[in-house]
């Protein structure tokens, strides 16, 4: 069973984000995030291919979407690149349209880089209604502690 997340970066315009249908946990999708795509640039060349069946720790090369053997676990998987869907990233003018946008495809992890640190949600709301979010280094940390 897939866990779906949004992985997203903060612009000038607004909140550019994508999909991610797999592994959206912290303990997966969050540890790549953290330890790989570590600078804009990088968090843009990831997002800018659009929607990922999964991510893994290099971009990678085009490759065959339903034949594993044309490519390496290091590398993400694209809906666009990888199978020729039309599946771009997305921009949303605020963090909470982002949220409440993918909330409705059933994503359960909203990743955020801010321009130096990661964030994440997992969709929840303090008392004001402002969706919370942890440091992905602290939400990765509360993980190892609930163990």
């Amino acid at each position: 069973m897939a866990t779906r997340s949004t992985i997203a970066i903060k612009t000038e315009d607004g909140i550019k984000a994508i999909y991610c249908h797999w592994d959206g946990y912290v303990d997966h999708n969050g540890r790549i995030l953290k330890d790989n795509y570590v600078d804009a640039e990088q968090v843009n060349a990831l997002i800018d291919l659009g929607d990922l069946s999964s991510l893994s720790t290099e971009i990678g090369e085009k490759h065959d979407f339903d034949d594993r053997s044309t490519h390496k676990d290091e590398w993400c998987t694209y809906y666009g690149r990888d199978r020729g869907e039309d599946a771009p990233a997305t921009i949303y003018p605020t963090i909470a349209e982002w949220v409440e946008g993918y909330a409705e495809s059933w994503c359960e992890y909203f990743y955020l880089f801010d321009g130096q640190d990661w964030i994440v949600s997992n969709g929840k709301k303090d008392a004001d209604g402002n969706f919370e979010f942890d440091f992905l280094e602290v939400a990765i940390l509360k993980e190892i502690v609930s163990e």
